[in-house]
């Protein structure tokens, strides 16, 4: 098992659903069932499945229908069921507990800073944003539904967003570099979501308790 990174697991929206989909289930679905669920690739979603079985997360059986190779039957275990309750509660559950869980895990350290703001950019990337005709109030809608509190100011060729809170400040209170890495990557991730001409310019990261945190962003003029 990757005890490493088993919440990780689930932090991936993909590998969620499919989770889901196997929790609800009354019996264990084999990974064509679960394709076509999901509208996946059976190819695709036999990978996300056997990183949740490495996480310990899922339980691969065998089922024979007559000739041919026997099927994969997937369940959930006991540890997943557990997994996906440590990741509720929050302003955005998953993220809220995997940066708590990052914060145990992590020691601070220059790889584990980059692996960190990976994990946080892919998060980022798979957020839900509803794009609007605005690009900066679209980011600040999003930053506001992970709990942030952010308010936006124009500067010239952009702006310039000010946390009024973190939401991950007793996470951060025990690792805050891990944290500071996970919101910097997630930041990265959600500009690269809304494809509107968005760079990020500046990540000034403040005192938790405090907040403040500024995130400088580039806007880029049209042809």
């Amino acid at each position: 098992m990757e005890s490493d990174t088993d919440h990780l697991a689930l932090a991936q929206p993909t590998r969620a659903r499919l989770f889901a989909l196997l929790r609800d289930s009354a019996e264990p679905l084999s990974t064509a069932e679960l394709a076509r669920q999901a509208g996946m690739h059976p190819n695709g979603v036999r990978i996300h499945l056997e990183r949740l079985r490495r996480a310990g997360m899922l339980e691969r059986g065998r089922s024979s229908h007559g000739r041919g190779r026997p099927r994969d039957q997937w369940s959930v275990t006991t540890a997943g069921i557990a997994a996906e309750s440590a990741l509720a509660g929050g302003a955005d559950p998953g993220v809220a507990a995997v940066a708590a869980w990052l914060a145990r895990a992590y020691p601070s350290g220059e790889t584990n800073r980059r692996r960190i703001e990976s994990v946080g950019r892919e998060a980022g990337l798979s957020m839900p944003v509803t794009a609007g005709s605005d690009p900066k109030e679209t980011f600040l809608g999003a930053l506001n539904r992970l709990g942030f509190d952010a308010v936006a100011e124009d500067v010239a060729g952009g702006f310039t967003c000010t946390l009024g809170r973190c939401p991950y400040r007793e996470a951060a209170r025990e690792n805050r570099e891990a944290v500071c890495a996970l919101h910097l990557g997630i930041t990265r991730g959600l500009l690269e979501s809304l494809d509107a001409g968005l760079q990020l310019r500046e990540f000034v990261a403040k005192d938790p308790d405090r907040a403040g945190c500024l995130i400088g962003v580039g806007v880029d003029e049209p042809d």
